[in-house]
């Protein structure tokens, strides 16, 4: 997936942005994730191991949230378009800013199922119709890439080969960084900001897709 500039360009400010709204989830869940599944998978077999069920509950409404906007993104992409990229990030805008507005009338589990839908429809941008796809709000099997792909530069093949994935890494923590931020400025009403980014990445793609070539 990370073959052209366009794509790494767009993979990491996805990435990005998974971290920004997911270090605002974790803040605002004391703990809980809105787009590592893998962490919220983990809290859930501690909590049943601890008998802690609301816990477990939590984490398990948050765990199947994600797979309903995943399962949601899937089915855009399975119903084809050229455009499908640029809709599945107005969606995720849309969604983002609904979690926003909930968040204004006080509806907090509202916003952060919102959010969470949203993030799991985000890692559909890159799906492609067989299923396979690029992992965007979580990045363990990117950095396990990176790792593989060291080894093979290391052993004489492509020499950066393994440096987009280590990139989409470093946007996710930075992403984190600057969501406790926001976090810590204005709470959840932060969201409005990652909104905004994934309508102007909506709107970017959408003008080079459509942009005339030469």
């Amino acid at each position: 997936m990370l073959d052209s500039r366009r794509n790494i360009v767009l993979a990491c400010a996805l990435s990005g942005l998974a971290g920004y709204v997911d270090g605002i989830g974790f803040l605002h869940l004391g703990g809980l994730f809105v787009s590592f599944m893998s962490g919220n998978s983990t809290r859930l077999g501690v909590s049943l191991a601890e008998a802690q069920w609301w816990q477990a509950a939590g984490a398990l409404g948050l765990i199947a949230l994600f797979v309903a906007g995943a399962a949601a993104g899937s089915l855009v992409v399975l119903g084809g378009g050229a455009e499908r990229q640029p809709g599945l990030l107005l969606i995720e805008a849309v969604l983002l800013a609904a979690a926003a507005l909930c968040h204004a009338y006080g509806l907090s589990n509202l916003a952060i199922a919102c959010i969470v839908l949203a993030m799991g429809l985000e890692n559909a941008v890159f799906q492609i119709d067989g299923g396979a796809g690029l992992g965007l709000t979580y990045v363990t099997g990117a950095l396990v890439k990176a790792g593989q792909l060291l080894a093979v530069s290391l052993t004489g093949g492509p020499r950066w080969s393994w440096a987009p994935n280590l990139l989409m890494w470093a946007a996710l923590v930075a992403g984190s960084a600057a969501g406790a931020l926001a976090y810590a400025w204005i709470n959840l009403a932060a969201i409005w900001f990652a909104a905004g980014a994934a309508l102007a990445m909506a709107a970017i793609i959408t003008a080079v897709m459509r942009r005339p070539r030469a």
